[in-house]
């Protein structure tokens, strides 16, 4: 899959890591649309980036999607590429009473059921398509999980598993999937996280990342370096000390 030479969606590109991948495959001649659920920071966001077009969509709402994709493959019939940005993580206390559900349900809507939703609804068009991608982007807590966002790992390993089943289904097909799996990256996903001193400079982890994603074989899963203790930790027997490291007593 050539992404320096595609039309490429990137929900949730009004921000962090989403607006950082645009900006940088834009950079690279790739042809970028977002979306944002956020009226005001998409709008920033486009009048900084001329070249990117945007649009704004809620997307654990399933009509906004399916009216969505109806617009967007009209707007743009090249488009050939999606990549799943959006999500929320929130820290969760399962001892409050009442322990908070909404929570729980809101993550699993934006992080597992919204690229599921948008996947099908893309699929007949990307099918379509001499060649054509699905990006998801799971984490490092995918394969290491952080217990005060229990919801939001859980939601990251099921992308995962997801994402490895989606590409057997679709072997067949021209369309290539591929996982990118981020570590703890300095972005405003929680408070405070962007001038955490353990997390990685935004810019070094998309420079990293848009690498590995435009590089003559694309891999199946987009691993930076940060990120491979995590990925590897069962393989190499270390989970237990990972675990410890993200989740001290």
């Amino acid at each position: 899959m050539n992404f320096s030479n595609s039309t490429i969606l990137i929900t949730g590109g009004n921000s962090g890591i989403g607006r950082g991948l645009a900006q940088a495959l834009a950079a690279q001649g790739a042809k970028v649309i977002i979306t944002g659920r956020n009226a005001a920071t998409l709008a920033e966001t486009l009048a900084a980036n001329p070249t990117i077009q945007g649009y704004e969509l809620e997307v654990t709402n399933p009509d906004q999607i399916n009216a969505f994709v109806s617009k967007i493959t009209a707007d743009h019939p090249d488009l050939n590429a999606v990549i799943h940005n959006a999500g929320i993580m929130i820290f969760e206390d399962v001892l409050a009473e009442p322990y908070d559900l909404d929570i729980v349900e809101r993550t699993i809507a934006t992080n597992l059921l919204a690229p599921i939703r948008l996947t099908a609804a893309l699929l007949p068009h990307l099918k379509s398509k001499p060649e054509a991608a699905i990006v998801t982007v799971s984490s490092g807590l995918a394969f290491v999980p952080r217990a005060d966002a229990l919801t939001y790992s859980a939601t990251k390993a099921a992308i995962h598993s997801w994402t490895q089943s989606l590409r057997h289904e679709l072997r067949k097909t021209k369309i290539s999937v591929v996982e990118l799996a981020p570590p703890l990256v300095a972005t405003d996903l929680t408070p405070g996280q962007s001038a955490n001193p353990h997390a990685m400079p935004l810019d070094a982890f998309v420079s990293e990342a848009v690498a590995l994603l435009c590089a003559a074989q694309t891999p199946q899963e987009v691993l930076v370096q940060r990120v491979m203790p995590q990925r590897t930790a069962e393989q190499t027997g270390n989970f237990d000390k990972v675990f410890g490291m993200i989740n001290p007593d």
